[in-house]
């Protein structure tokens, strides 16, 4: 059995240790850097503030314009190509007159790509992408095409969609974090990762494969480790390892890095599973109920905290407070979104740093919501309303967690003690559910969040203590697989030495033969 497991285990490494050399550095790189994104953040600082005088349609106009009648949370009041502009869904129609923005001409890209870069498009190459390239294969650019393409000689690049609006932004920096991260970690090379059914597969299988080879390791380790030395070297100098060179080293390190090798490559494998996805910051319902309604929706197994929490608000309900008169008294706005509590309709201001502020319609700003309602909301929408647990988190737990302390501090923590075990963690300052979880999604919390990047708040909370451990092991890790190509480079070239050799005839047999 010994020999069948090492067979297997050679063999194994040979076919998988490139992989995994790419694997463990890479994960290093995964811990601060991604793929080159635009983040929400980075469109309010490079657009231009709200200004009150250009703003002259209501939102319930600007609707009007397009024939739609959205619930205000799918509104946003915000800048395109300069000018104030109500975007709802896909659709843009400015605020000074009503137009409605189609596709964009050229001397519209060209302004907005001026605008976000500073730069002169004169001095860019401009080109038409058809088909995915590395920086829109992993995302759903890929199925927005055609986009251009605008790149400089210093390495900016943007990608604008046919609306005129800026995709995708990249700069030699960003492009050089994602090739030591994401794109060797995540197998985001542009012929695989455009084949999304053969990629998954294949990085799924891949893993699945490797966490059998590690394991067979850490057995084999194991299995051959002797405490009381009972190996014996040429001069009789005892061992507890019956190797020398670089096998001595691969396993020593597997024996002390093989468990958190077969513990990230099962959770990798375990990442295109279909688990249900934890809902982290649930997009407004599209359509919203009151109280009322969701009591009824509970009664029926419809019941939605979400839109208990908004309750029903009209766009109609928003006119004792226009847009404008609201940026009057808060200078400085980029955007404002269209939302509501408890069937009051709020405004939500956002300014060039990423805050948002709520704002009730008499202006007034709204610091925090109303706690003990938003308790018997939660109350009056769960199927047991005494079943339910209440309490208030100032730091993360096991399930609400966040190793950048990005996400809201103070919550409201609602324990249904359902059948499911459902948990809603709910901001105060905004009654946005900012993470659910549940027996459908913890499965995926502990075998690949929590596994695959050490997600525990007592490394969390205590950070570099948390980075400080992850890298030791991705470098033990990293280690391990080094060793594991030099032995793998061996085993090969003494396979094709054995075959080359076979191929010339013995000087003995060529004289027999005459």
């Amino acid at each position: 059995m010994l020999k069948v497991l090492i067979v297997v285990h050679r063999w194994l490494g040979v076919a998988l240790c490139t992989l995994f050399l790419l694997w463990f550095p890479s994960g290093i790189g995964m811990m601060y850097w991604g793929m080159p994104a635009i983040s929400a953040r980075d469109r309010l600082e490079r657009s231009p503030a709200l200004e009150p005088s250009a703003i002259t349609l209501s939102p319930q106009e600007a609707a009007e314009r397009i024939g739609l009648e959205p619930s205000p949370s799918q509104i946003r009041l915000t800048t395109f190509d300069g000018r104030s502009a109500y975007r709802m869904g896909g659709d843009v129609v400015y605020a000074d007159n009503g137009e409605v923005q189609g596709p964009a001409s050229r001397e519209m890209r060209d302004r907005v790509v001026t605008a976000w870069t500073g730069k002169p498009v004169s001095d860019a190459l401009i080109e038409s992408v058809t088909e995915p390239d590395q920086w829109t294969v992993g995302n759903n650019l890929r199925t927005l095409r055609p986009l251009w393409k605008y790149s400089w000689a210093d390495g900016e690049q943007v990608y604008i969609g046919e609306l005129g609006e800026v995709l995708l932004y990249t700069t030699t920096g960003s492009r050089l974090a994602a090739y030591v991260s994401a794109v060797p970690h995540w197998l985001y090379f542009t012929p695989l990762r455009k084949h999304q059914p053969v990629w998954i597969r294949f990085a799924t299988y891949s893993a699945m494969v490797g966490t059998a080879g590690a394991i067979f390791g850490v057995v084999i380790g194991a299995w051959m480790y002797s405490p009381r030395k009972r190996y014996r070297f040429t001069g009789g100098t005892p061992s507890r390892i019956p190797f020398r060179g670089q096998k001595r080293w691969h396993t020593i390190l597997g024996l002390i890095f093989g468990v958190a090798t077969v513990t990230w490559t099962f959770s990798g494998a375990l990442a295109f599973l279909p688990f249900p996805q934890p809902q982290r910051a649930p997009a407004p319902p599209q359509t919203s109920v009151s109280l009322a309604q969701a009591q009824r929706g509970r009664q029926s197994g419809n019941a939605s905290l979400a839109s208990a929490l908004r309750g029903r608000v009209e766009l109609a309900d928003f006119a004792t407070l226009h847009p404008r008169d609201l940026l009057a008294k808060y200078p400085g706005t980029k955007e404002v979104a269209f939302t509501s509590f408890a069937d009051e309709p709020l405004y939500a201001v956002r300014t060039g740093d990423g805050t948002s502020r709520l704002v009730s319609l008499d202006g007034r700003p709204i610091d925090e919501l109303n706690r003990a309602l938003i308790v018997n909301i939660v109350k009056q929408t769960a199927p047991d309303s005494r079943a339910v647990e209440i309490r208030v988190l100032e730091q993360y737990d096991r399930y609400y967690l966040d190793r950048t302390r990005q996400q809201p501090l103070p919550v409201v923590l609602a324990l249904m003690n359902d059948q499911a075990h459902t948990r809603y963690y709910i901001d105060p300052k905004t009654a946005s559910i900012v993470g659910t979880y549940s027996d459908r999604n913890s499965a995926r919390r502990w075998l690949y969040n929590g596994l695959h990047s050490f997600n525990v708040p007592w490394l969390y909370n205590y950070r570099p203590l948390w980075d400080i451990v992850v890298i030791l092991f991705m470098l033990g890790g990293t280690a391990l697989c080094v060793t594991s190509l030099v032995l793998a480079w061996r085993a090969v070239g003494r396979k094709l030495v054995v075959a080359s050799s076979s191929r010339v005839k013995h000087p003995r047999a060529v004289l027999s033969e005459g």
